[in-house]
């Protein structure tokens, strides 16, 4: 494979010249500029004075230069530090406090001069002074270069104004819709939008304009990026990618000009596609207060973003994709008719989505016959088309791990629980006590949920610790999709989280802070019922809670009285009290299969919801327990 040749910058080639130079002038120069130099004491040189030997005298600020008789040079008239064929020896002595020198130096016949300190020609001077700021300068660029990155800022000014957008051709973008799987509803609303750079006639015939922008919204990982260039290989077009950060700059207005360039360079180029990610970095509500704040850059390149859709004409068949996950921050002039005038949802895939992901990405595997992706579907409830990609590429890390060449349903099956609650920590040390606990607490969970209706289905019980503080766990599938929650279910779901503090109540008497995490979960669903889901009979259907950035995690926050916010609480702590109570009577009326499950499970620390099942019904051959 050739190396590219990566071109080095000019400072470089400066700074290697400067430095040849330097030792020039240092080391070679000398070694031709000037004579053998003897140094003396003053009185040999007086001693030598007086003895007539001396024919030339150099005085200088702080040294004497002389030469004897022997070594006389044949023009007296150049200095002895000169550039000499014959090279005379030259004695050098220090420069003494003697009055009396000239009159010494007349009376002994010799020839001598005083050679002051030269000052510098206008030439030379003018010379060093371009020098140096050439080379600061050189420096200088060099360091905010490297500061402000190769991409933008204050690296080379000639780029300011530059959009930096990535323009892939459709062969470059090598993406297609048959690379793009669990979202089919937004391939749906795309395809309209393919077709018609295919067949503007069709819609021009009947005065049908093309939508100038399309805007994808979803949580992070979905594939919205995907989905654009997916767009772009379909309709065989260019594609421009850009992010809404490489628009901010420090000076105020080089964001504006950067969208000017990119529009300009679109429409050179139509037929095409312009996806901007990250939109809401630049299309951010503008500041209703007086102007004149410190987001004046901001909200100049938003001006000129909705100036540009504006002024091109759609026809030319350029479009506007956009992605964000905030869409609640972004302004509502860049989302009227006439710019972004579509919103397509790119959800979480549902059940048959994340299967068609999971076996889109196992293309490039080497899998078994046997997988079966329905059950890693399931599994894997509110994963993102990035975190199944993920799942699939953990799993051939195990299968390389365990020495195999093929990824089974073990490997996928593991890489779920990677995904979920990390590695394992098989060298974690635990006391036999702590081990105890901990078994009995996660088959109380078990044993709550599948003792009670309207309860997902237990598939695996584990007291393996994990790397994300996971002591052990009690997984639950459902058996289909689900898309509500019944006020029955949601009380069976809390029920189940207090099951695990129930098992350590009733077997060792004590509680402990493993049920930490169980109760967090136990009382967000509780206030999500209470104040969101109108399923309390004091409240009704009144909402005082909210959700903010439902695509980022969905913060809620309360929007009530001090009063009322009280009698929430109340009803919070009443809600969780009687999942507790109906925890403790089921466990209570079921201890011995409750021991019974707690020891098969210390003693295989790791079972499956069929053996669960088995020992819990009966119907498990005592030799295998």
């Amino acid at each position: 494979m050739p190396t590219k040749n990566t071109k080095k910058p000019i400072i470089y080639y400066w700074c290697i010249a400067l430095l040849i130079i330097m030792a020039i002038n240092t080391f070679i120069l000398p070694l031709f500029a000037q004579s053998n130099v003897v140094t003396v004491t003053y009185d040999v040189f007086l001693d030598s004075l007086q003895a007539d030997e001396i024919t030339q005298v150099e005085v200088r600020d702080d040294s004497i230069y002389y030469i004897i008789e022997t070594d006389e040079v044949e023009d007296s008239s150049e200095t002895l530090i000169t550039l000499n064929q014959e090279k005379p020896t030259v004695y050098q002595t220090v420069r003494m406090q003697d009055t009396s020198l000239v009159d010494r130096l007349y009376e002994a016949g010799v020839t001598f001069t005083e050679v002051l300190a030269a000052e510098p020609s206008l030439f030379s001077t003018i010379i060093s002074t371009v020098i140096m700021i050439a080379v600061f300068s050189l420096i200088w660029q060099f360091i905010m270069r490297k500061i402000m990155g190769k991409s933008g800022g204050m690296g080379n000014a000639m780029s300011f104004g530059k959009s930096k957008a990535k323009i892939y051709v459709a062969a470059q973008t090598g993406k297609t819709f048959k690379d793009v799987a669990g979202q089919d509803e937004a391939k749906e609303a795309l395809t309209e939008i393919v077709d018609f750079l295919h067949h503007p006639e069709k819609y021009a015939e009947v005065g049908a304009k093309l939508p100038k922008g399309a805007l994808l919204v979803g949580p992070p990982g979905t594939g919205k990026t995907l989905l654009a260039q997916a767009v772009a290989g379909e309709a065989n077009v260019p594609f421009f990618s850009i992010s809404g950060s490489e628009f901010v700059e420090m000076f105020v207005g080089m964001g504006a000009a950067k969208v000017r360039d990119l529009f300009k360079q679109a429409n050179e180029k139509a037929p095409c596609i312009v996806f901007i990610d990250e939109i809401d970095t630049i299309g951010k509500k503008r500041d209703n207060g007086p102007s004149g704040g410190g987001n004046d850059e901001r909200e100049q390149t938003l001006n000129q973003l909705l100036t540009e859709m504006d002024g091109f004409d759609g026809q030319k068949g350029v479009v506007i994709l956009a992605a964000t996950n905030r869409p609640e921050t972004l302004d509502k002039a860049l989302l009227r008719p006439g710019r972004f005038d579509r919103r397509v949802p790119v959800e979480l895939p549902d059940l048959h989505g994340r299967e068609a992901i999971l076996k889109v990405h196992a293309e490039k595997i080497k899998m078994e016959e046997t997988i079966d992706f329905n059950a890693i579907a399931r599994a894997t409830a509110g994963a993102s088309g990035a975190e199944l990609a993920n799942i699939i590429n953990e799993g051939a890390l195990r299968a390389v791990r365990m020495g195999r060449n093929m990824v089974n349903q073990n490997d996928l099956e593991e890489s779920v629980e990677v995904i979920i609650a990390g590695y394992q920590r098989k060298g974690k040390v635990i006391s036999k006590h702590e081990k105890e606990i901990i078994a009995y607490h996660e088959v109380g969970h078990a044993l709550v949920a599948a003792l009670q209706k309207k309860s997902a289905p237990v598939h695996k019980i584990t007291i393996i610790p994990r790397t994300s503080g996971a002591l052990g766990y009690t997984m639950q599938l459902e058996e289909s999709e689900v898309f509500l929650l019944d006020k029955e279910v949601a009380f069976n779901k809390i029920v189940t989280f207090t099951g695990g503090r129930v098992a350590e109540e009733i077997q060792f008497g004590s509680i402990t802070s493993g049920a930490s995490n169980d109760i967090e979960q136990a009382t967000r669903i509780a206030r999500a019922m209470i104040a969101r889901y109108g399923m309390d009979d004091d409240f009704g259907m009144v909402a005082f809670e909210t959700v903010n950035n439902a695509y980022l995690g969905g913060d809620a926050s309360l929007a009530c009285s001090d009063e009322t916010a009280t009698k929430i609480d109340e009803a919070v702590v009443k809600l969780v009290r009687e999942a507790h109570d109906k925890a403790y009577q089921i466990i209570s009326e079921n201890k011995e299969k409750l021991m019974e499950i707690s020891n098969y499970l210390l003693e295989k620390e790791t079972i499956t919801g069929e053996e669960f099942m088995g020992v819990l019904n009966g119907t498990m051959k005592k030799e295998s327990i």
